[in-house]
């Protein structure tokens, strides 16, 4: 997987992507959510996370209490050595890795903590949530990172267009 070449082409796309978002704030199709699933699904039947793993490399999640609860009782520490090990308090005042690539990360691409990983990872790249348009901005920047959303965002545009 190029990772170059999807990021070069998602910065290029950016102003397109970010049109088509936005008029899907201001006149979503009836429906909207179904569609996202279904192209959801698509862009995941094709594209293998395992090839890439770049969200892991590149960008941090981050962690809620829950989060934090879950995996140091998982990897059988005191929450606050998880955090003092592993976490940092950034900017927006969020607990966040405090290094990247993540700790978790095996070097076959797989996560050390998969069963129990936080809530963002489970999540990203947020292409099968309902009400998509409320994410706009969160999508346009997942599009430079993450080659399915990329996809996501490049069949959506194919999808809504029928």
């Amino acid at each position: 997987m190029n990772l170059d070449l999807y990021k070069k082409q998602a910065l290029q796309k950016q102003k397109e992507h970010k049109k088509f978002l936005d008029g899907l704030k201001k006149k979503p199709p009836k429906n909207l959510d179904y569609i996202v699933q279904e192209t959801h699904d698509e862009v995941f039947n094709e594209v293998d996370c395992l090839q890439c793993a770049n969200c892991c490399k590149t960008t941090g999640p981050l962690y809620t209490e829950k989060d934090i609860e879950r995996i140091s009782k998982h990897l059988r520490m005191k929450q606050a050595d998880f955090e003092a090990k592993f976490l940092r308090v950034d900017e927006d005042n969020d607990k966040v890795l405090q290094n990247l690539p993540c700790f978790f990360l095996n070097s076959d691409n797989t996560c050390s903590i998969y069963e129990v990983r936080p809530k963002a990872c489970r999540e990203y790249p947020h292409t099968d949530r309902k009400k998509i348009y409320q994410i706009n901005h969160l999508m346009l920047k997942n599009t430079v990172i993450c080659p399915a959303a990329f996809e996501f965002v490049e069949k959506m545009m194919k999808n809504i267009s029928k």
